[in-house]
């Protein structure tokens, strides 16, 4: 099926629209719609402008626009942006502009993709509902009386009620993935290494990576091509070959090998079952060799992510301490006081709930208990998980274990939110490439989301796996969103 850029492109080429009518069409749009989803937390209308009609030059010069140029994207607020401001949602990072973008903003910029704004999330990234920001909630354009998934919540309903082409969220345990299911679009959280942290706000550093939120499959691989390379300033990033994802959709999947992990079925809400079972059928029907597997040491992902990653956060966020930027409380006595002050009152509930635990699994006594245990526990998950790669071309599971809940449902029961990223983790805990994308709808019209994780560094084998579902299902798994969805009409 093919994507909106590509048809954007095609209008652009051909004169049928100009740069400046498309980005003022978004532009429109996202003023009347964003009052409903609070998915844009800071604008950048101008400058989109300025950009579009230098687009419109290099075509009133006879020139012929690549891929990218003129199409709409919106950039998560902890993803730097320079001279705009950045703030990860937080009142610790208020009136925060970087000096410099984020690598991946800078390649897409290189190839004149134009920023509308940026998105919406969780503090710090730290939650599974963007509610915890300090901007408020974005709400689901499916239904606004439900979360659209976090942390990367407003990227996901920029997308889903198209007041952005694409958007570049992050996923540390599921953050582009869950709410891309949650509001009926297309999440790919990359393999780690394979995009640069540069310029990203650290949560957790060994697993934080940068995604892409999209409508289709072909625009998130379109996408992940033009930011999926080497950078010297992150040392995490990979400088192996590449290989172009849109280069390899449309490629025939049969014999494909395909492993369904039942472990993460026994907890699914029935609807979502339904839809991943069904799912499962089209694969076997283009011919998909189809297996369950087992991996018995997956019920230790979520204790293992959460030890890690709140110890991750507790170290990487202690440099928020007043003296070098960001907050400072106003009234102190002394640095000891004025630190702690100043974090009590700038940082939220769920920030702190995630320091706390961080610092007591690192505390003297408890770190070889807790930390340690956890770090060699991940060592044997990733063993054992990486092995199934032997057998299959790719692993196919629920993205969530139900649809979108409602506003305020965890607001008192953190742990239950905590369960629902139960499913999405693990891809975060062996650096694998992961992609939700939708699979039908529940009883109440709310889009249910499938995962299919591949091997390192397989994205073209995953987005090809997700082009050719949604090549025979795409009738049946997108609906137009209650707000918004419909910006052009195509």
């Amino acid at each position: 099926m093919q994507g909106k850029i590509v048809k954007i492109n095609k209008m652009l080429n051909r004169k049928e629209i100009s740069a400046v009518e498309l980005i003022n069409m978004y532009i429109e749009y996202a003023k009347k719609i964003n009052s409903d989803i609070n998915a844009y937390i800071a604008t950048v209308y101008e400058k989109a402008v300025t950009c579009a009609q230098k687009i419109d030059d290099i075509i009133t010069n006879g020139g012929e626009l690549s891929i990218l140029e003129g199409i709409p994207m919106s950039i998560k607020d902890c993803i730097c942006t320079k001279d705009i401001n950045t703030t990860c949602c937080s009142k610790m990072l208020s009136g925060y502009k970087p000096i410099f973008d984020a690598f991946a903003v800078e390649k897409l910029q290189n190839s004149n993709a134009i920023m509308l704004g940026k998105t919406n999330m969780d503090e710090f990234a730290m939650g599974s509902t963007c509610e915890t920001s300090c901007y408020g909630p974005t709400k689901n354009p499916y239904n606004t009386d439900c979360v659209p998934g976090g942390s990367s919540g407003g990227a996901a309903a920029s997308v889903a009620s198209d007041i952005a082409v694409f958007g570049l969220g992050t996923d540390t345990g599921g953050s582009v993935r869950q709410p891309a299911s949650f509001c009926g679009c297309v999440g790919l959280k990359p393999t780690y290494g394979a995009i640069s942290r540069y310029g990203l706000i650290a949560y957790a550093s060994s697993f934080d990576q940068i995604g892409v939120l999209a409508q289709r499959v072909e625009d998130t691989a379109i996408v992940f091509d033009a930011i999926n390379l080497y950078d010297y300033r992150d040392a995490t990033c990979s400088n192996i070959a590449r290989t172009p994802a849109s280069d390899n959709l449309k490629k025939d999947i049969g014999g494909l090998k395909i492993g369904v992990l039942t472990d993460l079925f026994k907890n699914l809400n029935s609807q979502t079952d339904i839809c991943i079972n069904d799912a499962l059928k089209i694969y076997e029907d283009l011919g998909a060799e189809i297996s369950d597997v087992q991996v018995s040491s997956l019920e230790f992902a979520l204790p293992v992510y959460y030890i890690l990653a709140c110890a991750e956060a507790s170290s990487n966020l202690s440099r928020y301490d007043g003296i070098r930027y960001g907050y400072r409380t106003e009234n102190f006595e002394n640095i000891e006081e004025m630190i702690c002050k100043t974090r009590s009152e700038a940082f939220g509930d769920e920030v702190k709930r995630r320091i706390i635990l961080g610092n007591y699994v690192l505390s003297s006594g408890y770190s070889d208990e807790y930390y340690k245990k956890a770090e060699k526990m991940r060592s044997v998950i990733m063993s054992d998980f990486i092995k199934l790669f032997d057998d299959f071309d790719i692993i196919i599971a629920p993205t969530t274990a139900s649809s979108a809940f409602k506003l305020g449902e965890f607001e008192n029961d953190p742990v239950s939110m905590y369960l629902t990223d139960q499913c999405t983790v693990i891809a975060n805990i062996c650096g694998l490439p992961a992609v939700s994308i939708p699979c039908g709808y529940d009883s109440n019209n709310m889009p249910v989301g499938m995962q299919i994780i591949g091997n390192r560094f397989s994205e073209n084998v995953i987005l090809n796996a997700a082009y050719a579902f949604e090549n025979v299902q795409y009738k049946n798994i997108y609906r137009k969103p209650q707000v918004g969805g419909d910006c052009l009409g195509i």
